[in-house]
Formats: C-alpha cells, sequence, structure tokens
C-alpha cells in the first residue's frame, strides 16, 4: 500500500535538502538519509494533513531495473514496511527520512531486504 498523505515526502526542493543535507546510512543495496525537517519547504496543502509520524520517501532508480513493474513492486513493499514501522510515533515526527536503492536490490530476497532495512532503521535511531 501507499504511505498515508501524512508521512509523504513530496517537492524537488525537499529532495535537494535532503540530499545537501542529510545524514547518510548505507548498506549493500540500499541508502537511508536522515534529516530534520524544514517545513517551510512543504506546501502548504500538504502542511495542513497532520501527522504524528516522519515524512518519507522512496527513490529507485532506473539502474535498479529497466521495468517500472519491478520497480513499483519493490516501492510498495518498502511503502508498506516503513508505514508499519514509523507510523504515528510523535518522537520521529520532525525528521525525513529518504530510502534510496541500488541496483544490487534485486539479489536479494523481499525478507533480506527488508531486515537491511530494518538494520538501517536502527542504526539511524528509529526502530
Amino acid at each position: 500500500m501507499v504511505l498515508p498523505k501524512g508521512m509523504r515526502l513530496k517537492g524537488y526542493k525537499s529532495f535537494d535538502y535532503i540530499h545537501k543535507s542529510a545524514k547518510r546510512y548505507k548498506s549493500d543495496s540500499m541508502m537511508l538519509r536522515v534529516t530534520k525537517a524544514n517545513e517551510r519547504l512543504i506546501k502548504s496543502t500538504i502542511k495542513n494533513s497532520k501527522s504524528n509520524s516522519c515524512r518519507c520517501a522512496i527513490s529507485i532508480s532506473n539502474k535498479v531495473s529497466k521495468k517500472a513493474v519491478i520497480r513499483n513492486r519493490l516501492r510498495r513493499l518498502l511503502h508498506n514496511h516503513l508505514k508499519k514501522r514509523l507510523f504515528q510515533k510523535d518522537a520521529f515526527s520532525n525528521n525525513w527520512l529518504l530510502l534510496s536503492l541500488s541496483p544490487k536490490c534485486l539479489d536479494k530476497n523481499t525478507e533480506n531486504l527488508l531486515e537491511e532495512c530494518d538494520k538501517l532503521l536502527i542504526e539511524a535511531g528509529f526502530c
């Protein structure tokens, strides 16, 4: 399933901010970037949707797979996982997360991929 509106991170300025100022946590097949939220970069319509959880985004490039079906399946899998782990947690409400997958992620099965995501979240202090 897709992330709730209150957990979504949108807008190129938000992504630029994360790429420039975020702390990075890297594993074999993914990278997690975490930074404090900058509310000035969020559109006013999105600000109105109150949420007690952090805002998340997942980035999967064409290098991972040329087929959109595979990229979308990975995105749905990780959205569902992040929703289970981070939804309605007040302690994380002032953070933004960007999860980027590398082409090596296709070599792993879904269980290993989710375990790796959990390890990164624990390393970043989110679980």
